[in-house]
């Protein structure tokens, strides 16, 4: 089947897995996710009421976090996985609870990421699992690394602890044959993750690709360290695993900037970031022999860009070497027609107790207010699938 300019306009595929209900709600929830000062007065109300520890789990369960997350268990993702699969959508799941401090919360993270490789092992739906290295390590103890601060003699064996857990994960991920895919972060803390990340990818990836570094295109040094990457597997003899992303801290990034005084590292504008990102799919479908790399992207140009460049190279469309991904419960328009059309579609599955998983519904919610016409296209696509089953 050819891959038609409009194919991202065909709703009824989109929405096939929705009641007229859901879909009424899908229309509630991104008319008021729409409304920056909504969703700022609604994250703050939020974490006042964690910090009371006031009963608001019930109410987040049944209108954002159903929404947007697989489920509070396993059980519950494997009912989300199942429904996903018969679209023939995979999974990029992600234990969504953030913003830990303590080493037993940091071991409790590394648990249940275990749980859930050795979970992705038996259910082949579910094509990695995504994780936060500071998830099981302190922020502040990469902010001290990339300023080039000496260690205490603790924090060395913090760090340690750190790399232990780390391989810990990848040691599961490789024996149950589950891809890892580390998302990036600050740019202040990112370039010890990074380093981690390839130490990893050099020792997991050499007969498969298992460990996959996050690549910020919104960054203006990282299309060149892509480049760099690519060429240091190859010199390696390593698969170089990539999940291309825009990025995530774009306000927080500039504001700090700003505060200490120091150029950002943020293209300038959105054109710029497209065309990187555009170049980043083109660079690693070139270099495909070398690459395994996932698009994970809600624009729908790039995406399409790279399912037409796919086709023009003769890339198979279910090659396991390129997947798609878009967050659960936005972009279904692309999602779900990807996989219509024979491509590797997934969707970014977060998962975990409701009061746990709040923080990151509420920065999840922040970042679409920022990103312009975001919101406004999940609205308008919504109300355009209610419209046609209206006049069926």
């Amino acid at each position: 089947m050819e891959i038609s300019p409009d194919i991202f306009e065909d709703t009824q595929t989109a929405f096939a897995n929705l009641s007229n209900g859901d879909l009424q709600k899908a229309k509630a929830l991104f008319t008021l996710v729409g409304n920056n000062s909504l969703v700022n007065l609604g994250s703050t109300l939020a974490n006042l009421a964690l910090s009371l520890h006031l009963p608001v789990s019930p109410l987040f369960k049944f209108s954002v976090y159903n929404h947007f997350c697989g489920g509070e268990t396993f059980s519950e993702c494997k009912k989300t996985i199942q429904k996903l699969e018969t679209s023939h959508v995979g999974v990029l799941l992600n234990y969504g609870v953030e913003l830990k401090e303590t080493e037993e919360d940091f071991d409790k993270t590394i648990t249940k990421n275990l749980e859930a490789i050795e979970f992705a092992g038996k259910n082949k739906s579910v094509k990695a699992l995504c994780i936060k290295i500071t998830g099981f390590a302190r922020f502040f103890l990469f902010e001290k690394i990339q300023l080039g601060e000496k260690l205490s003699i603790e924090e060395r064996k913090e760090l340690a602890a750190v790399k232990k857990r780390f391989e810990k994960l990848c040691d599961a991920a490789l024996k149950n044959e589950v891809s890892l895919y580390v998302d990036a972060e600050e740019s202040w803390i990112q370039n010890p993750l990074d380093e981690l990340v390839e130490e990893a990818m050099a020792k997991y990836n050499g007969e498969c690709c298992t460990v996959f570094n996050t690549f910020q295109l919104y960054r203006c040094d990282r299309l060149e360290y892509l480049l760099q990457q690519i060429e240091k597997a190859k010199a390696g003899n390593y698969f170089l695993g990539a999940k291309l992303v825009r990025g995530a801290y774009m306000e927080k990034e500039r504001e700090r900037a700003t505060e200490m005084n120091y150029t950002s590292p943020i293209h300038k504008n959105k054109k710029t970031v497209d065309k990187d990102f555009d170049e980043a799919i083109k660079i690693c479908l070139s270099t495909i022999a070398h690459v395994y790399f996932c698009v994970a992207s809600h624009s729908e140009s790039s995406n399409l860009f790279a399912m037409k460049q796919m086709d023009k190279l003769k890339i198979a469309r279910n090659s396991d070497r390129v997947f798609f991904s878009q967050l659960y419960g936005m972009g279904d328009n692309m999602t779900f027609n990807q996989a219509k059309l024979g491509f590797n579609a997934t969707k970014y599955l977060p998962y975990g107790p409701v009061r746990d998983v709040i923080p990151y519904l509420m920065r999840r919610a922040q970042e679409n207010t920022s990103v312009a016409g975001q919101t406004g296209r999940e609205l308008l696509l919504i109300k355009k699938e209610i419209e046609r089953r209206k006049n069926c």
